[in-house]
């Protein structure tokens, strides 16, 4: 089994930073892909960035691409998104996930490791 745990949220005013980590422990070895996913209320789950763990191959949606960055420390088995020039638009549950899938763009039944979810409020 994989436990994911992420920490970082919070609430930012427009144009802001904020860290997501997201901490795995567990069979870790069998995840090829980590991701990072958000969910507004009242909107279906969306896919924010990947990264493969070995290569650190990364993707992103394209609304993140540029503000957003992934990233993985392999040492503390620990995925990083780093959220910058935030919007009132990203607002949203951030959920850490992981995949044996190798495709970055695997949607998200693909992902059989999920996170509780951080919560992420940006003010206008």
């Amino acid at each position: 089994q994989v436990q994911l745990v992420e920490s970082g949220g919070g609430l930012v005013q427009a144009g802001g930073s904020l860290r997501l980590s997201c901490a795995a422990s567990g069979r870790t070895f069998s995840m090829y892909v980590m991701g990072w996913f958000r969910q507004a209320p009242g909107k279906e789950r969306e896919f924010v960035a990947a990264i493969r763990w070995g290569s650190a191959t990364t993707y992103y949606e394209d609304s993140v691409k540029g503000r957003f960055t992934i990233s993985r420390d392999i040492a503390k088995n620990t995925v990083y998104l780093q959220m910058n020039s935030l919007k009132p638009e990203d607002t949203a549950i951030y959920y850490c996930a992981g995949t044996t899938s190798n495709w970055l763009r695997a949607p998200p039944d693909e992902y059989g490791y999920w996170g509780q979810g951080t919560q992420v409020t940006v003010s206008s």
